[in-house]
């Protein structure tokens, strides 16, 4: 089993950035891909980006160029580094990871709000 435990959730001003964390432990050795996903009140999970551990990475069309995804395979720690956020980034973000896809094993999720 995989546990993943977030951190760097908060509120923010529009425009503003963020950054949110996540580190792996358990059976870190069955991951080949770590991601992000967010819930916003009302709406469904939705992908923000992965990575796998090799490096290639995937976006929803709403966070290229605004977001980054990295990943320390060493480590297995993946981070999201959020620029340019706007209130409909406002969701519950939530680290994912997996071995055929990222999204196997889910952490509890932590709470980002964009708000002036």
């Amino acid at each position: 089993q995989v546990q993943l435990v977030e951190s760097g959730g908060g509120l923010v001003q529009p425009g503003g950035s963020l950054s949110l964390s996540c580190a792996a432990s358990g059976s870190i050795f069955s991951i080949n891909a770590m991601g992000w996903y967010r819930q916003a009140p009302g709406k469904q999970r939705e992908l923000v980006a992965a990575i796998t551990t090799g490096g290639s990475t995937d976006y929803a069309d709403s966070a290229k160029g605004r977001f980054t995804i990295s990943i320390n395979s060493a480590f297995y720690t993946v981070s999201l580094q959020m620029n340019s956020l706007k209130p409909e980034d406002t969701a519950v973000y939530y680290c994912t990871a997996g071995y055929y896809s990222a999204n196997e094993h889910w952490g509890q999720g932590t709470q980002v709000t964009v708000s002036s």
